[in-house]
């Protein structure tokens, strides 16, 4: 374990710049930055998830190994040149994924962020996850990213919506569908 920091600030980021984990400094609106802020937000998100109320074991389960695995990614985006995240980190989440989806019913509509408090909080993690993963794809367009890391955050994202149906199902609230014929349709001028 590295150094554990005793005191929180430092002063060196009042000039608008930050220190990566290889000791170099960019702003604090780099690319990279953006990219690994995002992915800690994304943490939190998930740990909003995880605080609510009836979250079932198996994906209280699931979701703290992705808390740690997000550490990780964060880090390997934080250390150019670093490598954290692995194939076998992305075969899990199919698996789980997979497991998780295989009970419920087909869709047949849109579903609706909601369906209660644990549920509206996966659908906010996976709104946060793709915008964490624009993030990687803008800082691979400029910077030699590896694949693992944009693919983890695209399979995420994927598990993200099944958790969100899984706990509208399991908080008895159910799904919020689309409810696309509300509108009437538009009347021919004349």
């Amino acid at each position: 374990m590295g150094n554990r920091l005793s005191k929180i600030y430092t002063r060196t980021g009042d000039d608008g710049s930050t220190g990566l984990g290889d000791g170099s400094r960019v702003g604090k609106d780099s690319l990279r930055v953006n990219a690994y802020g995002t992915v800690d937000e994304l943490n939190s998100a998930i740990g909003m998830v995880l605080a609510a109320d009836g979250v079932t074991e198996d994906v209280r389960e699931a979701l703290t190994q992705v808390q740690h695995d997000l550490f990780d990614l964060g880090g390997e985006l934080c250390i150019p040149g670093m490598a954290m995240v692995e194939d076998s980190d992305i075969d899990r989440l199919e698996h789980i994924l997979d497991r998780l989806n295989e009970p419920l019913p087909p869709l047949k509509e849109f579903i609706l962020p909601g369906g209660g408090m644990a549920a509206a909080c996966g659908h906010l993690a996976r709104t946060v996850c793709r915008r964490a993963e624009r993030e990687v794809i803008a800082l691979a367009r400029v910077e030699d990213i590896r694949s693992q890391p944009q693919r983890y955050l695209n399979r995420l994202s994927d598990l993200l919506f099944v958790i969100s149906r899984v706990l509208a199902r399991a908080s008895g609230h159910g799904e919020v569908l689309w409810q696309h014929e509300r509108r009437r349709k538009p009347q021919a001028a004349g």
